[in-house]
């Protein structure tokens, strides 16, 4: 199986994810402020567990190439992105301590603890399972919105979002995420139980994006 078979048996829940009302809003430039600024500042909540979980993933390793893995990943979150999300929201008046002040939504509590419990019951194959729509969903609608007819950006000011996750460098770094999460689906039958098991992490975490989603429009 590869991740292709993953989207595949949640084709629904994967368009509702990538396709959502709060994705399609952000790309007209018609989101609300004050969703935008809660995603922002759940967003930077969600980053500290997704970089929480990649250590997660080296302590799951049990080779030195496997800890390794991972690492690139890591580091890039804590020295790269999470700067980067940081520099940004300060532009839209949300400072490091704002954020780290922000009280989690349900949203946010449910998918990442589900993302560490799944690596904590199960193994790495289990764990970038549930990391992978993220990533990979992340790209699609980037891809998405920079082709839609619909898609204004001039004047948008949500564009640097848009041309931040359908930029080269993004797109890239999920392409090399998504070969290594291949190999490790390589040798597992897709019918088997194991695969219908990672089918359904995959799934799942998938509903907990269009959460994340959601809860921004709730706050709207």
């Amino acid at each position: 199986m590869n991740h292709q078979d993953l989207i595949n048996a949640c084709q629904q829940d994967w368009q509702d994810y990538t396709e959502h009302n709060f994705v399609s809003q952000l790309a007209k430039g018609q989101l609300d402020k004050n969703a935008y600024l809660h995603y922002l500042k759940q967003d930077f909540l969600f980053l500290k567990h997704y970089a929480r979980a990649y250590a997660l993933a080296i302590f799951k390793s049990s080779t030195l190439e496997e800890m390794r893995e991972p690492l690139p990943s890591l580091t890039a979150l804590l020295d790269s992105e999470m700067t980067h999300h940081i520099e940004y929201c300060s532009k839209w008046g949300l400072t490091e301590s704002d954020m780290e002040g922000e009280p989690e939504d349900f949203g946010t509590v449910c998918y990442t603890r589900y993302v560490l419990d799944t690596g904590m019951a199960g193994d790495r194959v289990d764990l970038f399972a549930a990391l992978a729509p993220c990533a990979i969903g992340y790209a699609v609608i980037g891809t998405r919105l920079i082709s839609w007819a619909e898609t204004q950006l001039e004047n948008n000011p949500y564009r640097s979002w848009i041309e931040l996750y359908s930029g080269e460098e993004y797109q890239s770094g999920v392409q090399e995420s998504i070969r290594r999460l291949d190999e490790m689906l390589a040798e597992i039958p897709l019918s088997s139980q194991r695969g219908q098991r990672l089918c359904e992490i995959f799934k799942t975490a998938t509903r907990m994006e269009v959460a994340f989603w959601q809860q921004g429009l709730n706050a709207s």
